[in-house]
């Protein structure tokens, strides 16, 4: 991501095959979550000692293009809300800031064209990788990612090395790879960890929230049988398929166009 590593934007606009037309599931699960995020934000507020003159500063990492990131922000927001409302304190509810993060490369035109109207809320876009710092120090109090931190920085170098023990065979996903290959995947999802939480660890306030979302398997649960991981692979296989057709088709091709030379 970013000048971290690689760089591959979901697709934009809100066409048949976009991100915004393609995300429900993910949007399901941000519902799904919104409970539990409540209750967690509802014990930072008193922590962080809200005034009329305080502006909550909430970041989205891994935003993408919409909608999705919209409903989220909507939900923490009214979280917070709820709970100064609930104690009696309508006068005192806070302004707000939500940052807006993707990757460089990410279409922020779509995503600002598509801001609700009449926001509760001063939208700001920073385009940057999440596994680098991205904020001032101290400067956030609520960190939310959902359905990001699971995609890597970079396709571990071992994995297209033909010469390690770790070579992938040109495959997309690891759920029916050797154990050499899981390592190098593991060992690049530690160090890409750790990048993202410590540069969290500097940029959210005292008594801030980072809420993570993303997908994971239980334990004694093997990933080969983790039903995302069966997923990528099945998807991975098809495209090897494509790129095997493609090639037969080009040798064809040039085959027969040498006939006629």
């Amino acid at each position: 991501m970013g000048n971290i590593g690689e760089a591959y934007p979901m697709k934009s606009g809100d066409g048949l095959h976009s991100y915004s037309n393609n995300s429900y599931f993910q949007r399901d699960i941000i519902n799904a979550a919104m409970q539990i995020v409540g209750e967690a934000i509802v014990k930072i507020v008193d922590i962080l000692k809200i005034s009329p003159s305080t502006t909550i500063r909430v970041a989205d990492l891994g935003c993408s293009v919409g909608p999705n990131t919209f409903f989220a922000m909507e939900n923490i927001l009214e979280a917070i809300e709820l709970k100064c409302q609930n104690q009696g304190l309508d006068s005192q509810i806070p302004e707000f800031q939500v940052f807006f993060n993707d990757q460089t490369s990410n279409d922020f035109n779509s995503l600002f064209s598509s801001l609700p109207p009449n926001g509760r809320y001063h939208s700001a876009g920073v385009p940057g990788s999440f596994y680098s710092r991205l904020f001032p120090n101290h400067s956030l109090h609520i960190v939310h990612s959902s359905f990001s931190i699971q995609w890597l920085s970079r396709v571990p170098k071992k994995v297209v090395d033909r010469s390690s023990p770790a070579w992938n065979k040109g495959r997309i996903y690891y759920a029916s790879a050797a154990d050499e290959v899981v390592e190098a995947y593991s060992a690049q999802c530690a160090e890409d960890m750790a990048r993202f939480l410590q540069a969290r660890a500097q940029e959210i306030a005292d008594g801030g929230l980072m809420i993570l979302i993303f997908p994971a398997r239980l334990d004694g649960i093997p990933h080969s049988q983790f039903s995302n991981n069966i997923m990528f692979d099945m998807l991975g296989c098809c495209l090897m398929d494509m790129a095997q057709k493609a090639r037969n088709m080009v040798v064809r091709w040039s085959i027969h166009i040498q006939g006629f030379s």
